[in-house]
């Protein structure tokens, strides 16, 4: 399998305003440290929210939910963005643990534009950023992990 060089995304997403949210702290600082060596900025957030209000005030280029996540869920979070008129344009991509069919469809109906199955390989992470940022019409699945 070949890699995805990071050079090539760096220079393309440098200074793309990312929002990252995830209850689980070592997860927002692992992706956080990666997606910022990658050249994007970062801001993140431990709950959905939190995660709206810096939606809001923020209008960052693309938002990375958990769908498990306190004080509202990321499904709701998603649906709560999209009905705004600040953010409803703003790219989603869910990263999951679940896997279950009715909670991807659930995500789907919530808005996300993409969910990803965690693990995910950061490369991955990486290629659906650029995708939803550069609105890169093709014909990959919205739904996509280890198999």
């Amino acid at each position: 399998m070949d890699a995805v060089p990071l050079t090539n995304t760096q220079s393309d997403m440098t200074h793309a305003r990312i929002l990252l949210v995830d209850d689980y702290s070592d997860a927002l600082d692992m992706w956080g440290l990666y997606l910022r060596s990658c050249g994007y900025e970062v801001l993140t957030s431990g709950n959905g929210l939190e995660a709206l209000e810096i939606a809001v005030a923020s209008r960052p280029d693309v938002i990375i939910l958990d769908l498990d996540l306190p004080g509202i869920t990321g499904f709701e979070a998603a649906r709560r963005l999209k009905r705004l008129p600040a953010t409803r344009a703003i790219p989603l991509i869910a990263a999951t643990g679940y896997s279950h069919a009715k909670q991807l469809d659930e995500a789907r109906r919530a808005g996300f534009d993409v969910v990803l199955v965690k693990p995910c390989e950061p490369t991955v992470l990486i290629q659906e950023i650029e995708r939803t940022l550069h609105h890169t019409p093709d014909n990959a699945p919205i739904f996509l992990g280890p198999h």
